[in-house]
């Protein structure tokens, strides 16, 4: 196998990326929990948020890489999983200067992981 296509395989196991989409999704449920909160839904809906945002931080926090590679490409799923729960669950209107700009991040997400030195 080539070097790099055995780095890319070796530091990319499936669960890993499991692991990123359960944290987005448990972030992003957090926080609209507490936004549902904050605007009229009561402090119980507030707690259910504070209690989701903490289990993010432990689904996130179990994959075993450097701290900063780890949440470097954490963001870019993380910002993903956003605007499209924005876009989908919250019916919003994405502009396109907000793709334009998921993409950059998802880019620096891509040499977070896969660059070399």
């Amino acid at each position: 196998m080539a070097r790099g296509v055995e780095f890319l395989v070796s530091d990319m196991k499936p669960w890993t990326w499991l692991i990123f989409v359960a944290a987005a999704l448990l972030e992003v449920g957090g926080d609209a929990l507490v936004r549902r909160g904050l605007r009229g839904g009561g402090w119980l809906l507030m707690v259910a948020g504070f209690a989701v945002l903490g289990s993010y931080g432990l689904v996130v926090n179990s994959v075993k890489w450097d701290f900063s590679k780890l949440l470097g490409v954490y963001v870019a799923f993380f910002a993903l999983v956003s605007i499209l729960c924005g876009r989908y669950f919250f019916r919003e209107t994405i502009p396109v200067s907000t793709w334009i700009g998921l993409g950059l991040i998802i880019a620096g997400g891509l040499i977070i992981q896969f660059g070399r030195g």
